[in-house]
């Protein structure tokens, strides 16, 4: 590890509550971010969505539970890939567990992707998750909620992903996408996000965050490089080279 000022432990606290001045105006300024979020205007969903899952064809409706908000995970699985993103894996790693506290505060989570059910249902049970994840394969959802492009859409370099700010250079990307539905059954999309907008649902990076390396993604190809399916790392024990000094 490289060479870092070491201090006394009187040192120390004062530099540590130096920085907690910072992290205290973070969280003031996070708050107010959420409760603009929570402000932001809707869009009532007219389309009627359909998906395959465990139980069968379900519309958008029935993904809520009957619970009036649902959070929709867009998990990369394209329908010609063997198994899904090691990006959205590492995420669902951390959601997977938090099903339970989230229904508990009248809200479903659930996970979407374009692939064929059978695979979602083979990989889900290899990874060891429980959270309920359908096929959109037979709608337009991918589509229009902007987590799928085809083929001409990347080869034109269209700026079709993040609100139009940016392109995306393969057939699916990752996004979170949130909807309501009121006592009359009508449904409204109230929010999504997309790349680094998705960078806070990841507890994992954010432990990371607190130590001295950090993510220690410095020099990689690209970010996530390092990260694999929880089953393809190397045995628990053997160092990794990324954290050597």
């Amino acid at each position: 590890m490289q060479s870092h000022l070491i201090v006394s432990r009187e040192q120390w606290i004062e530099a540590r509550r130096a920085l907690m001045t910072r992290e205290k105006e973070l969280t003031r300024a996070r708050e107010a971010l959420s409760e603009a979020r929570r402000e932001l205007p809707w869009v009532r969903v007219d389309k009627d969505y359909v998906f395959d899952g465990a139980e069968g064809r379900m519309h958008l409706a029935d993904l809520f539970r009957g619970r009036s908000q649902l959070i929709v995970q867009h998990f990369m699985f394209a329908p010609a890939w063997d198994e899904g993103c090691k990006s959205c894996s590492f995420w669902a790693d951390g959601y997977d567990r938090m099903i339970p506290h989230l229904a508990a505060r009248d809200t479903t989570l659930v996970a979407v992707s374009r692939a064929p059910l059978a695979k979602l249902i083979a990989f889900k049970q290899r990874m060891g998750w429980t959270f309920d994840w359908l096929s959109s394969a037979a709608s337009d959802f991918n589509y229009d909620y902007a987590v799928s492009f085809t083929a001409e859409q990347i080869r034109s370099g269209a700026k079709t992903y993040n609100f139009g700010t940016s392109g995306f250079g393969t057939e699916e990307a990752p996004g979170i996408s949130v909807f309501y539905r009121n006592e009359a059954g009508e449904i409204f999309h109230t929010y999504s996000c997309f790349a680094r907008g998705l960078d806070m649902m990841n507890a994992a990076y954010h432990y990371l965050d607190l130590t001295p390396l950090g993510r220690h993604e410095e020099g990689l190809p690209y970010p996530m490089d390092w990260v694999r399916l929880r089953d393809r790392y190397e045995p628990e024990g053997k160092a990794a080279t990324c954290c050597r000094g």
